[in-house]
């Protein structure tokens, strides 16, 4: 199960509203490459608490420049998002575009710890709507690093997408066992 931990951190710049910015981290028991390939297929948001599609083609990889549509939780309107920085197996960067008056960059970040391996989401909202927006997207974000680490253990892992299917196949086999011995009692399972 993945740890969960936050910081806020608000930058200290001049101006009529202070940026907000906060990070915030799970720890997994998945490796660095799977939760790597979570966070780098676009295409599959699904364990995404704030993203439920995207127009990204399946296999697409992030790369500085790359510029597509998702379509955010709370409304049915796309927002245009720019891939900024791809560090391989370790960062990504992107800005999200979504309405004048609001800069917003996410960082997610991969590496391997003592612990296991650990996801930083980190969120920088800059402008004069950023209070507003933080205000609905925070407790969403929060659960942004728990999300993708859990999403990764679950495709290291697919007993974790139905802990019953493991039950479920000893208790068919062992029904069938009991098949098994039943007939041989009976003689009806000998064959001569």
């Amino acid at each position: 199960m993945p740890e969960f931990s936050s910081s806020s951190n608000p930058d200290h710049e001049s101006g009529w509203v202070k940026p907000l910015a906060a990070t915030f981290q799970a720890v997994s028991s998945a490796s660095v490459d799977e939760l790597w390939r979570k966070v780098v297929n676009l295409a599959d948001v699904s364990w995404h608490p704030l993203i439920s599609s995207t127009n990204v083609p399946n296999g697409l990889l992030p790369k500085p420049g790359l510029i597509y549509k998702a379509v955010t939780r709370f409304s049915p309107f796309p927002i245009r998002i720019f891939v900024e920085r791809v560090d391989d197996r370790k960062l990504l960067s992107i800005r999200i575009l979504a309405l004048p008056g609001i800069e917003e960059r996410v960082i997610y970040r991969v590496e391997s710890t003592v612990w296991g391996t650990r996801v930083s989401y980190s969120v920088t909202l800059k402008g004069w709507l950023s209070p507003l927006i933080w205000s609905f997207v925070r407790p969403y974000a929060a659960r942004v690093a728990i999300a993708l680490a859990n999403a990764a253990e679950k495709a290291a892992n697919p007993q974790l997408l139905n802990p019953t299917s493991r039950r479920r196949s000893r208790s068919t086999n062992t029904f069938k066992d009991l098949i098994g011995v039943a007939l041989v009692l009976t003689g009806i399972g000998q064959t001569w």
